[in-house]
Order: C-alpha cells, then structure tokens, then sequence
C-alpha cells in the first residue's frame, strides 16, 4: 500500500513528505494507521548520524493508531484495536527472558538495521529502498509496519497525542525512577534537565512520594513547570556551582540523581551532590560517543556510588505503559501539560520549535 512519510534524505536537513510504498504485514507484523507520533531527540540524533542508520530512512518512534491488518501468526493485536507503539525486543534472548527487554541482545538489529531477519525491508519509493523498522516501527508517516512484540493495546477513548509520547520519553523518564532506580518514598532525587524525560522523572517522583526533588535546569519556564508539576526546587545551573545550590537545600547530599544531558561536566556536578551510598542514573546520550564519566575510583569507593545505565526506564512495555495510562486517567500523572501538538505536515516546524526550546514534546497528529 501506500502511504504519506517524512523522510530523512540527509543529515542535519529537514525532512521531506513522500508518497512511499509500504510492503507489509508479513508473519509476526502488524500494520498500524498512525494518528499521532512524538518527536523524540533520538529521531534527529538518528537522522544526524549519531545512530547507525542508512538515509534515505522513516524515523519516528513513539507512535499511536489503530490495527488495519496483522500479518500471519499475530495473535496479541486484531484489526480495530487501538495500541501504542513502542521499542523492539526479540522476546527469546537471555534479557528479554530476564523481562528486560530494553537490554535485549538483539536490539541494535531490531531497532536500527531496518531490516527484518530475512533482509528485506518494509518501505520504498519506487525502485529505491528506505530504511524503515526505526525501533520496530518507522511511525514518521500516515502507516506504519511495526512487530507484534512492540505494540501495546491502549484504550480507545484517549486523545492519541497523549498515548503516543508514552512509548518511549515519557515511560524512560518515568522508569528510570520508579523501575531502574526504584526511588524510595521519602528519599531526594535531583533531576538535571527539565525536557519531557526529566520532567517525566519529576512526576514520577511525585507518584513515589519521594520527600526532596530537585531540578536542574536553565531556562526558567521550565523550571517553573517543573515546580508545578511537583519538584520542591528548580535551580539555575547560571547561579553557582550546583553541588552548593543542592547542598544548601540536601545538606547531606541527595539519594538519587538522574542526568538526561548526556554533558559530563553535568553528571561531574551530579556526583558532587549525592550522599553516600547514592545512586546516579544516566539516561543522556552525549554529543561525544568517546565521552567518559568524570568520577574518580576513590570518589566512587568512598561514597559507595552506584551508577546505572538507563534504556527505556527498563520497561516491560506491556506492563509499565497501561500503568502510566492509569496514572493520567487518575489525574497523578500529567502528560498534557508536556505536549504541544503539530500537524503532520508541519514536521519541519515542531522540530525548529523543539530546537528553539519553545516545546517539551511536540507530537505530529494526523487529521
């Protein structure tokens, strides 16, 4: 069939909307009609060349719709049932037997080849092959081909431009405290960055009832939010050396951090306000792929530091997506106050708003 994409031509240009042809759904595939997708920072990354991905590709991967076909096998999904979308897993790997799907062995391939197992793809224009599969599901577009194993059944009566950033930001920062981390009610968490991830972080801080939560960020609209949203201290990094702001708050030193700069001297400021036997969660993809932690083997033995790599919050998708879902409906969780919708078409736009700071998540919705 075919279908309206936008597509990444080349690094650091913007994205052109294409009639492409969509082959699909085969065994184990499911074929989605997108009603909204979110713009994540790992899409342009992708598209930039941080991520090993071919251009010409559809990116996008936070998607939402309604099932129009299943392919041979399927039997999670059927034709009318709305679901979001989410990152691939394998499901037969040590990891994904472990239910951490996010460190399945087979991710790099299912995520960012483009390319199923018996190397074909699923999208082209004409006799010119796009890479398609972005984390199982290339939802940039009107359709899309995604796995069986990375769609999650989500309730119909929903706005979709809530339902669709779930799938990875919101369930990333999420997670990161309430499942890789697993905050402890009444502890203190400092959050740096004040995006969609760490403000999602905040919030579920909040659902943890984590007693000292503290943000990080420079620009003060969203530390404001932030401090709507539920942080007890938003502080400007402009305003002195973080680990004395953090330290006049948290004299001891806080439980929990979480970095989503990927900036070293960042997580440096991090490790310098955390109490003993504290936890920092990394979720920051750095500019820099040779970039290196700035701790010391003595400042880790001393204060008995712990750090976590974070992918996807360490979700079980099928679990942890209908549980944020509750949470919204319960009014604990705010996702709206995060997201500024675009028309499809206006793609170029919501990526210069993104880049200019004027929105946290921008999420393309399709009339």
């Amino acid at each position: 069939m075919q279908a309206l994409a936008a597509v990444a031509r080349a690094p650091h240009s913007d994205f052109s909307l294409e009639t492409i042809t969509i082959d699909g759904p085969k065994p184990g595939e499911v074929l989605v009609k997108i009603e909204a997708v979110g713009i994540c920072h790992t899409d342009l990354a992708a598209r930039d060349g941080a991520l090993p991905v071919a251009l010409p590709a559809v990116f996008g991967h936070e998607g939402c719709g309604v099932v129009e076909a299943i392919g041979e096998g399927v039997t999670k999904v059927a034709p009318g049932d709305r679901v979001a979308i989410t990152f691939a897993s394998c499901g037969y790997c040590p990891a994904c037997r472990a239910d951490s799907p996010s460190y399945c062995h087979n991710f790099m391939h299912l995520n960012y080849a483009g390319v199923r197992a018996d190397g074909t793809g699923p999208l082209s224009a004409g006799a010119e092959a796009i890479t398609g599969l972005f984390f199982g599901q290339s939802s940039f577009a009107t359709h899309s081909v995604a796995l069986e194993r990375n769609v999650v059944k989500a309730p119909s009566d929903l706005p979709a431009e809530i339902i669709a950033p779930i799938g990875c930001g919101i369930q990333t920062g999420a997670g990161a405290v309430l499942r890789s981390l697993a905050c402890r009610p009444g502890s203190s968490l400092l959050v740096a960055g004040a995006g969609s991830v760490g403000l999602a972080a905040v919030m579920a801080a909040v659902v943890r009832e984590c007693a000292t939560i503290i943000v990080i960020e420079p620009h003060a609209s969203r530390r404001e939010l932030a401090i709507e949203l539920g942080a007890t201290h938003a502080i400007d990094p402009a305003a002195g050396p973080v680990a004395e702001q953090v330290r006049a708050i948290v004299a001891a030193g806080v439980d929990y951090a979480i970095d989503t700069s990927g900036m070293p001297a960042v997580i440096d400021g991090l490790v310098k306000s955390m109490t003993f036997h504290g936890k920092l969660g990394l979720i920051g993809v750095p500019a820099d792929p040779e970039a290196a932690l700035p701790i010391s083997v003595i400042e880790t033995l001393v204060l008995g530091l712990t750090v976590v790599g974070i992918i996807e919050g360490d979700s079980v998708p099928d679990e942890f997506i209908p549980e944020l879902i509750e949470l919204y409906r319960a009014g604990r969780f705010p996702i709206d106050k995060l997201v500024t919708t675009f028309d499809f078409a206006k793609i170029n736009d919501a990526v210069a708003a993104q880049h200019r700071g004027e929105v946290l998540k921008p999420v393309l919705v399709h009339d």
